[in-house]
This record gives C-alpha cells, sequence and structure tokens, in this order.
C-alpha cells in the first residue's frame, strides 16, 4: 500500500476530525463528493482532514485524485492498494482504520467519519455530527436522500413504494421511541444505518474493535456492535447526505443493488424492521420489559421470561449474565418468536393507515402500555409472507 500525501499546513494542529472514504472506479463522481467534503463550513484551518482508501482502481479514478488533491484546502492522505479479496467491509475498515491511526499521530482523540466516493455530503456535515458528539453521542448515524436528477430516471413504481416505505418506517420508529424511549435517541430519530453518512469517536471506534470486516452490511453491523456495547448512538434527523440513484454499483448488495432489484422484482420483501404494526409494536413492548428485568436483575431469578419467546434455560442463564445492549441482540438472535417478518410493498398502505391510528393514541399518552398492548394484540393471527424469492418468512 503506497500512501500519497498532500503538504501539511503549517503552525496549525493535526485534524480532530477526518472524513474516511473508500473508493474504487469513481472517475465520474470522486470531484463532487471531494469538493463537497472540503467545503464543510465553520471548521477551523486544519480541523478537518480526508483519508482516501483508493482500492482496486482500473479506471483513471487515481490519476483524477493525484490532480484534485493539491487543489483541496483540507489536508489528505492518499492510500492505493489492490487486492483480490476486497469487498465493502474491508474496504471501510481500511479507510476508517487509517483515519483512527492520522488521529492518535495527532495526539487527539477525534471523531472519525465515513461517507461513500459517490455521496456529496452537505456543507453543515462536519459541524452537525461534531455537535452531536459534543451533545453526548458516541456516534451519530445520518439520514440519506437519492441524487433528484437521477431518481428521476428510475421507474415511477421505484419512488413510489419509497415514499411508503419511508412514512412506515417513520411511524414505527416514532411508536418504538415512546414505547421503549432511548434517553440518547429521542424522537425524532430514525433508523438508518449506512456508511454514506457515520460519524464515531475514535474512543468508541477502537473500543468495539473497528468496522466489522464482512462482505455486506458494514454499517448496519457497525451501529449494532456500538449498541450492544452499551455505547450512545443518535439517529440524527438534520444529518442528511445525498447518494447516487445508480443501477450499477460497486459494492455488491449496496443501494445500487437494492434498488436494481427492486426494479426487477417490484414485491421484493422490505427491509426486516417493517413488520405488520401490531407485531412491531409487540416487539418494542417486550423489549421495555426486557429492560427493565435486566435493570433489576430479575432475568436471572427466573426463566419465565425465556420460556415465553422459545429460548432454552442454559441459553437464557448465559443471555441474563450479558451486558443490556448484548443481552437484548442475544435473546432476540436465540428467539423463535421474535424472528423478523417482514411484510411486501403491498401491505404497506394498510399498516400505513393502522399504524397512524396507533401512533395517535401512543402519543396520547394516557396508559401508554395498555394503549400499545390493544394495538399489539388488535390484529388477527398472521399468516407466513412469501418472498417473491420462494422462501417464506
Amino acid at each position: 500500500m503506497s500512501p500519497v500525501s498532500s503538504p501539511p499546513l503549517s503552525d496549525v494542529p493535526g485534524p480532530d476530525a477526518i472524513v474516511a472514504v473508500p473508493v474504487r472506479n469513481e472517475e465520474e463522481r470522486i470531484a463532487a463528493c471531494l469538493r463537497a467534503i472540503d467545503a464543510q463550513a465553520g471548521a477551523e484551518p486544519g480541523r478537518v482532514g480526508l483519508v482516501l482508501f483508493l482500492n482496486n482502481c482500473t479506471d483513471g479514478t487515481e490519476a483524477l485524485v493525484a490532480a484534485l488533491v493539491p487543489t483541496l484546502s483540507i489536508p489528505v492522505r492518499v492510500l492505493v492498494e489492490n487486492f483480490a479479496g476486497a469487498h465493502a467491509g474491508w474496504a471501510r475498515r481500511r479507510a476508517m482504520d487509517a483515519a483512527a491511526a492520522w488521529l492518535g499521530d495527532a495526539g487527539n482523540a477525534g471523531i472519525i467519519l465515513s461517507t461513500d466516493a459517490d455521496s456529496r455530503v452537505p456543507p453543515d456535515w462536519v459541524a452537525r455530527n461534531r455537535a452531536a458528539i459534543e451533545a453526548g453521542a458516541d456516534a451519530v448515524a445520518g439520514r440519506v436522500e437519492l441524487d433528484a436528477a437521477e431518481a428521476a430516471l428510475l421507474p415511477p413504481s421505484l419512488p413510489a413504494r419509497g415514499r411508503l416505505e419511508d412514512a412506515y418506517d417513520a411511524l414505527i420508529t416514532e411508536a418504538e421511541a415512546r414505547i421503549d424511549p432511548d434517553p440518547n435517541d429521542p424522537w425524532p430519530c430514525h433508523r438508518t444505518a449506512i456508511g454514506a453518512t457515520l460519524a464515531v469517536t475514535r474512543r468508541a471506534y477502537l473500543a468495539v474493535g473497528g468496522m466489522p470486516e464482512i462482505p455486506l452490511g458494514e454499517d448496519g453491523a457497525f451501529v449494532a456492535r456500538l449498541l450492544e456495547h452499551g455505547l450512545r448512538v443518535r439517529h440524527a434527523t438534520d444529518v442528511c447526505v445525498t447518494i447516487s440513484a445508480r443501477l450499477a454499483g460497486r459494492a455488491p448488495g449496496g443501494v445500487a443493488d437494492t434498488i436494481r432489484s427492486r426494479c426487477e422484482e417490484p414485491d421484493a420483501l422490505c427491509d426486516a424492521r417493517m413488520e405488520t404494526f401490531p407485531r412491531a409494536v409487540r416487539r418494542y413492548l417486550w423489549r421495555r420489559r426486557f429492560r427493565q428485568m435486566h435493570g433489576r436483575g430479575a432475568l436471572a431469578r427466573g426463566d419465565g421470561w425465556a420460556r415465553a419467546i422459545g429460548i432454552a434455560p442454559t441459553e437464557a442463564r448465559r443471555i441474563a449474565a450479558l451486558p443490556l445492549g448484548q443481552a437484548i441482540a442475544e435473546a432476540e438472535r436465540a428467539s423463535p418468536r421474535l424472528a423478523y417478518r417482514p411484510i411486501g410493498p403491498r401491505q404497506l398502505p394498510a399498516q400505513i393507515r393502522i399504524a397512524r391510528v396507533g401512533v395517535v393514541a401512543i402519543r396520547l399518552g394516557l396508559g401508554l402500555a395498555g394503549a400499545a398492548q390493544r394495538i399489539a394484540g388488535a390484529a388477527a393471527p398472521e399468516r407466513p409472507v412469501t418472498d417473491p424469492r420462494g422462501s417464506r418468512v
């Protein structure tokens, strides 16, 4: 791996916020990405740095980056590596590890930010992430929006489905935030976890062992790892990045693959957390009760809670001894009754209508648990949903 750096700024401390960007074959979009990062408002000179991790580039990206870096106002480190086993998680980890090392070299605790080479961050992106961390968060997960010009070229059914999913996601997220509130992530919030807009303190990044080096879903797995370790993750609604709506992406299983698969399979299931509203409410009620029992040490004093969700006594004892975040995650993984059953797009309109009524009842705060339990028990027994690809969930 060969590092190439821009000249250091003189008479300024090392950066305390470093943006890490994995890059592969992005000659069409990398210039816009870099200029957006370089245009961050409110940052003192030298406080924001940039790591570009170029891996397996076969187009003109490397030459373009070499020409662009000297024109940027922020310090930049460019790393170049070719590796036959490269994948998204590996590349993002390499970029973020390099950012962590740079912060360490500068003697700063600092913040590591992640975005993608085909994304454009707004001018206040670093400032908003920094503000959330200064307010007490260990990490910040932002939202994304598709590039409007590229999204306009997609089949009309796709953005229509996206609007329905966004509406339903907001409703179930509000229900979750009100039934099982997280004081570190109060409503309004969201549940997006995407590498195009993540920020994390160097301390928290190292505490969880860094970005998971997995081929797919490393960003969601990273946020889950932070929560399992009891770290404070803020899903900030005021942090939003523009991402590409292209159909041919660089990372298998990424946004481009998701968009293309939904064009090819319009009835493909929604994200896992988009269950029927009553089932989602039951999950949030269960988490609330589990959290309360864990806080009182009641999980270890009996296994009735485990029998209720189909967990064997030996496994229940192991889970009861874990810290709260890990205990919740392990219980949901171990319980056959807590398996996610995502709905299909045709079910969204009906579930949105149910959720709107349910969320109003929850907002009123008149017997929150009782209102939520009535909603959870309101539906008839659910029939298994069949994925268009043939699997039943």
